[in-house]
């Protein structure tokens, strides 16, 4: 009797026969990795990493890549702990995110072997469909909250609110010019200046005006970006107590995670970090000692889907929930495979959404869409997420850095 054939296809179905890295820029700048099997199945992963897309592009292509052809795609574990542990410099986030777009490719291609959309490899639905929050910003409160009243009209039931700061002249997560916020700019980094007393001072009044206008039924959430010493942190969390934030991201630097029990002595404003960080190391003293409420570290920058989803299990043993990362630096590919993530993760918080450009979009084809406050993965096989390889050529690569920013006597600070 002949073997009856396993779901994914024979080992040889399933040999790495090609790797390629498109680097794109179609309204801003994208890193992909492209498998391709023997069979001529084919999966994407995102390698995208902001203001540094060619180190992650020449990780891949110098040592990622010769190292991938003749492998069984069927093999994501030992492909990962090959990436991981046989790389003596370990973690930093341009060997994850590298890491990260072999494993989500490999997943994509497993997936599409077996027939099946990629949330149900991971064990099936959790949930119909993953709440998204969206970004309000203006130039002061009152356009700020003209923009939250926009996407509440849009159908969003959670939005992160950011006000410029009087005396500042640019303020993190303020877009220019009528335009998406998008930070990384110019070809070198933008020098901004930052005043936390000044920023200390706005946003209280921001999200008291918030919720007089919008009342309680839409989740509110700010962003601090890692700019807070702690105590300065625990004070604004403690000022933002009256209106009942969803959370407060990046309150302070996190290479210290002892640095988040100073904030929580003082407050019970839910906290939300991450993602900046690229390993389970990153938060293993914030999580088992309950410091914060959400991890927002991404499947792009932490070693791909077989790596996160380690850290939300135990994540889950402290009721600790997801919030992933999801801003525009995160192509739509990795947005892709984390809302297959979402839709499965049993201790799903939120999934940050921000639109990309049209011109993304088309690079892009995907099947996630929009609708009552939430997104939802679709059901083809794989993550759902394509490329159309002749029009991102057509949008050559574009250098540009992020923001530094420096306090008002000239002092570098936390951007």
């Amino acid at each position: 009797m002949s073997e009856l054939p396993t779901v994914a296809g024979s080992s040889r179905d399933r040999e790495i026969v090609e790797a390629k890295v498109i680097v794109t820029c179609p309204g801003r700048n994208f890193v992909t990795l492209k498998i391709v099997t023997r069979s001529g199945i084919t999966g994407l992963g995102d390698a995208t990493l902001n203001g540094r897309e060619l180190a992650v592009a020449a990780y891949l292509q110098e040592h990622i890549v010769p190292n991938l052809i003749g492998k069984d795609a069927g093999r994501i574990e030992d492909t990962w702990q090959f990436f991981y542990r046989g790389a003596y410099w370990r973690r930093g986030p341009v060997t994850m995110t590298a890491i990260a777009a072999v494993d989500v490719a490999l997943w994509d291609i497993v997936a599409k072997l077996a027939g099946l959309p990629l949330y149900q490899m991971l064990g099936g639905r959790s949930r119909e469909g993953a709440l998204v929050y969206a970004h309000a910003n203006g130039r002061d409160i009152a356009e700020t909250s003209d923009e939250v009243r926009r996407y509440i009209e849009m159908g969003f039931r959670a939005v992160r609110a950011q006000c410029a700061v009087p005396g500042l002249a640019k303020t993190y997560g303020i877009a220019s010019g009528g335009k998406a916020y998008e930070p990384a700019e110019t070809q070198l980094p933008l020098e901004t200046l930052w005043s936390t007393p000044k920023y200390l001072e706005i946003v209280p009044k921001l999200f008291e005006q918030l919720r007089v206008d919008h009342g309680n039924d839409v989740e509110l959430l700010h962003d601090g970006h890692h700019r807070m010493t702690p105590i300065e942190a625990a004070r604004l969390a403690r000022s933002l107590e009256p209106y009942r934030l969803f959370w407060l991201e990046d309150a302070t630097p996190a290479e210290n995670q002892k640095a988040f029990e100073v904030i929580r002595q003082h407050s019970v404003t839910p906290l939300a970090v991450g993602e900046v960080f690229n390993s389970i190391w990153d938060c293993k003293h914030l999580i088992e000692n309950q410091l914060i409420d959400y991890i927002r570290t991404t499947i792009v920058h932490a070693g791909g889907i077989t790596h996160v989803r380690r850290l939300a299990d135990f994540a889950s043993l402290y009721q600790v929930r997801t919030g992933f990362h999801g801003a525009t630096d995160l192509s739509p590919v990795c947005m892709g495979a984390a809302l297959h993530f979402d839709t499965w993760v049993p201790n799903f918080g939120i999934q940050e959404w921000m639109h990309h450009a049209k011109e993304t979009d088309e690079v892009f084809p995907h099947d996630y869409q929009f609708r009552d406050g939430r997104l939802h993965c679709g059901e083809s096989p794989g993550h759902g997420v394509s490329i159309d390889e002749k029009l991102a050529a057509k949008y050559p690569y574009s250098p540009k850095q992020l923001p530094i920013a420096r306090l008002e006597d000239g002092s570098m600070w936390d951007w």
